[in-house]
């Protein structure tokens, strides 16, 4: 590399070989957390998700608290940026578990670790409850760019900062230690580093005020490729009407493969193509509650909760979903994964029935905040139409809707 600067001061390289890069710290995500019966299944071994960044984003409304952080993900599969619901069960603490207030860390602008429920909807960005926010004893910066001249020991980058919105250069030393991410998750080594690879790249604390900056760099992302193909495919919710407005109607269910949320409000006008199974088109008027429907839109979306955004089209089942509505109990019938339905509320058991809670079933929170799925909880459900015969009868929850005043 004849090319690349060469003025880093003996000072400054000692300064910053004696603070270590914040973004050098690998998590150890505190144990998994059970948020209740049938609410968390098939948890065991399974890491907490997390993303290491700044909060770029805070709202405190009528819609609740929320966080926006934008960073890296403290694992391979982890969100790089996460929009995340905070609750009075979120931990909110320092690098020595001492209590900390929200406001304080935005005021600061202070880097965190924020750890979360693996539950998060498909939108842009996830969005998901927070568990714990860890903050950082040290500052960083990042930078997504193109190497522009590279060696065994160094990089140069030109971009943007990732949190100052400013085009920056910068001559990043690679830590000995440096983890360097490929696209599909695996590690590279430093000599598959090549001029005109795109990267977002953590480096700091410290930054040599030299032509150009210099600082350390342990943590680089390679970015794929930008000629790789845009997936095209819409979005979409295969799921239930559960509930119909004034041109819009509200779907729970299993989001695509090709992207989509859980839970959507959708706005269905002129535009909306609306057709039976067969192909055949219907209006408005056939969208009716509690029937089952694939609904396609748009990738893009308001990054709200529930998420809300245009139906392009509505292919509408003749089939409707089973819906009982009643109180969780506690019963001796059920096992692990199991709620017994006290259906109505009321002192018969004659129409009670036992719901089995699969990876496959949805439970929705008005505020999209986690909620133990436990005796005493009001809640309406849709389920599977195969029930067994027995007293009282078993069958699949598909959605659980938990009552706002519980």
């Amino acid at each position: 590399m004849n090319n690349i600067y060469k003025v880093l001061a003996t000072t400054a390289i000692l300064a910053m070989a004696a603070l270590p890069a914040a973004a050098n710290a690998q998590a150890v995500p505190p144990a998994s957390i059970h948020a209740g019966q049938g609410n968390i299944v098939n948890q065991e071994k399974k890491m907490v998700p997390g993303t290491m960044g700044y909060i770029t984003d805070y709202v405190n409304d009528e819609t609740g608290k929320w966080i926006t952080v934008t960073g890296r993900g403290l694992g391979t599969a982890n969100q790089s940026e996460i929009k995340l619901s905070i609750s009075k069960n979120t931990k909110i603490v320092d690098a020595k578990g001492k209590k900390v207030q929200l406001q304080s860390i935005v005021d600061q602008n202070k880097a965190v670790k924020a750890f979360y429920s693996p539950k998060l909807t498909k939108s842009l960005p996830a969005q998901g409850s927070a568990l714990t926010i860890i903050v950082q004893e040290q500052d960083f910066s990042a930078i997504d760019g193109t190497i522009t001249e590279v060696n065994d020991k160094a990089i140069l980058v030109e971009g943007t900062n990732l949190y100052r919105d400013g085009e920056e250069t910068i001559l990043l030393h690679l830590d000995p230690k440096a983890k360097i991410i490929a696209p599909d998750g695996s590690t590279l080594q430093a000599s598959d580093l090549k001029t005109g690879m795109s990267i977002r790249s953590f480096y700091g604390p410290a930054v040599a005020l030299s032509l150009p900056p210099q600082s350390t760099t342990n943590y680089i992302q390679v970015q794929a490729d930008a000629e790789a193909p845009v997936q095209e495919e819409p979005a979409g919710t295969n799921g239930i009407i559960t509930a119909t407005a004034d041109n819009s109607i509200t779907v729970i269910g299993q989001a695509r493969e090709t992207g989509g949320v859980n839970y959507v409000i959708l706005t269905v006008d002129k535009e909306t193509e609306i057709v039976d199974a067969n192909g055949a088109p219907l209006t408005a008027e056939a969208l009716k509650a509690d029937l089952r429907v694939e609904a396609y839109y748009s990738q893009v979306m308001l990054a709200i909760y529930p998420a809300r955004t245009h139906a392009d089209k509505i292919v509408v089942s003749e089939i409707s979903a089973p819906k009982i509505e009643g109180t969780i109990a506690a019963s001796d019938r059920t096992s692990k994964d199991q709620l017994y339905i006290n259906v109505g509320s009321d002192q018969s058991t004659d129409n009670d029935i036992i719901l089995n809670i699969t990876e496959d079933t949805q439970v929705i929170t008005a505020l999209g905040i986690e909620s133990d799925l436990k005796p005493g909880t009001k809640i309406v459900a849709y389920h599977s139409p195969m029930m067994t015969k027995s007293i009282p009868a078993i069958t699949s929850a598909e959605v659980i809707l938990v009552k706002a005043d519980e």
